[in-house]
């Protein structure tokens, strides 16, 4: 197969190609995908890649199944897998403080609330004080590392509306905003609940105003599925070997020079976790653009600048490592199914039931659960999954007795499961979950 980042082309501005604090660098999109705004340019197709906010399934743009089916059946259930939205960034470099505009950043609107049952409702407030001995090593501001913006809860907002717009509005699916007909299941992080909750609220204000809780199921941080955080060694030396042989080491070495002038921006010289492969370069980067903040100087001269082709390489070299990662590479198919197999089987588990015990199910994870999950599928070859990524949107369908599915990704019904018997659907995850799961992840 072609390696992905062969296959792309940044429309990038001949202008400039040194980004400073007062140029923040808004030609990163393209045909071949959108990484600095949430919003996808009207010139391009409504499901353009846009790793800002994914295209997702909505009224506008349902592609409804044929009309016989429609006519003859009925929609009993739907699941929905999906990234959290935007965020800061969760890999800082060592002077953190000198990549950042003063201002810093803003996640005052993306209030985080926990409580116990009767107590008081308690907002998390991230602050930095400038006093603080270390303060040089994160961003001025008021958002922790990792942590929703207030950009992300607002389209978080956004996707709830489209979902209550085509489900309640459209199709007539969903009745009410309840914990009895909508299950929700996040990873433990504060950023998945968020999206979760600000979905929520978007399809009924009301409720959100009454300050009822919703249950939101988690699983034990230390064996959560849906990240997944469970321990396996046996995967790790998967990919250990895997990353040790030409296919992999090759475009590191073949991009030293890039490496450098990454290195020269970041300060992130020797550091071993910034050199094994370009998922932190990534991650600083698109959190950046797609929250409006500039490419990073490392100088007040800014003359140590990511400029503008920098970052489209460094995007590419990310769609390739994950396409290799989880798919390309020998065993790949072994190392995602040793690490997300408890997913899958827990997926299979909750599709098979008799009868649906809630129309929606909504599941909230991260980048490596949709990469798994999209590679377990044959959703192939694979990018870097999107923030607010939605795949794997499994409409359960009734037709006399006999319940098929449909799946969407990225709003699209993929192609060879635009009608599936659901045993058959249920039968494929359960192919991908190997026996013994904590034995062989244990060696045992």
């Amino acid at each position: 197969m072609q390696l992905i980042f062969q296959n792309l082309a940044f429309a990038l501005p001949l202008a400039s190609s040194v980004v400073t604090a007062q140029n923040p660098g808004l030609g990163l999109s393209s045909a071949s995908g959108v990484y600095n705004s949430s919003e996808t340019p009207s010139t391009l197709p409504w499901n353009t890649y846009n790793f800002c906010n994914a295209p997702h399934i909505n009224a506008l743009h349902y592609a409804p199944p044929p009309l016989a089916v429609s006519a003859a059946g009925q929609l009993v259930h739907v699941s929905v897998v999906m990234r959290h939205h935007k965020r800061t960034p969760d890999n800082l470099a060592p002077s953190e403080r000198a990549l950042n505009p003063p201002m810093g950043w803003d996640c005052s609107k993306a209030v985080q609330l926990t409580y116990d049952l009767g107590g008081v409702a308690i907002a998390h407030d991230a602050t930095t004080p400038a006093q603080h001995p270390f303060a040089r090593t994160i961003w001025s501001g008021t958002c922790d590392a990792g942590q929703l913006t207030s950009g992300g809860l607002i389209d978080a907002a956004q996707h709830g509306k489209d979902l209550w717009e085509l489900y309640h509005d459209h199709l007539g699916f969903l009745s009410v905003v309840s914990p009895e007909e909508i299950w929700v299941r996040t990873s433990t992080e504060d950023r998945t609940m968020q999206v979760a909750g600000a979905m929520l609220a978007a399809m009924d204000p009301l409720r959100a105003a009454r300050g009822q809780p919703w249950a939101v199921h988690t699983q034990p941080s230390s064996i959560d599925s849906l990240v997944p955080a469970y321990p396996c060694p046996a995967a790790n030396s998967i990919r250990d070997a895997f990353q040790a042989v030409p296919a992999w080491t090759d475009h590191l070495s073949s991009n030293v020079s890039l490496k450098a002038r990454l290195d020269d921006a970041f300060g992130t010289a020797d550091i071993g976790s910034w050199a094994s492969w370009y998922d932190h370069f990534f991650d600083a980067l698109t959190a950046r653009t797609c929250n409006g903040h500039p490419l990073p100087c490392n100088d007040f001269a800014g003359t140590k600048c990511v400029s503008e082709a920098d970052a489209a390489a460094v995007f590419a070299i990310g769609d390739f490592e994950y396409d290799y990662i989880w798919h390309a590479a020998e065993n790949a198919s072994t190392y995602n199914s040793l690490t997300f197999g408890a997913f899958f089987a827990e997926l299979a588990d909750a599709l098979a039931v008799p009868e649906f015990s809630h129309r929606l199910a909504l599941y909230v994870g991260h980048d490596g659960s949709l990469v798994r999950l999209l590679a377990g599928l044959g959703v192939v070859p694979l990018r870097w999954p999107s923030s607010a990524l939605k795949s794997s949107l499994k409409y359960v369908w009734e037709v006399v007795g006999t319940r098929f599915v449909r799946v969407f990704h990225e709003g699209t019904v993929i192609k060879g499961m635009e009608w599936i018997p659901l045993e058959e659907f249920v039968g494929t995850l359960r192919l991908l979950v190997p026996d013994q799961l904590f034995e062989r992840c244990m060696g045992d």
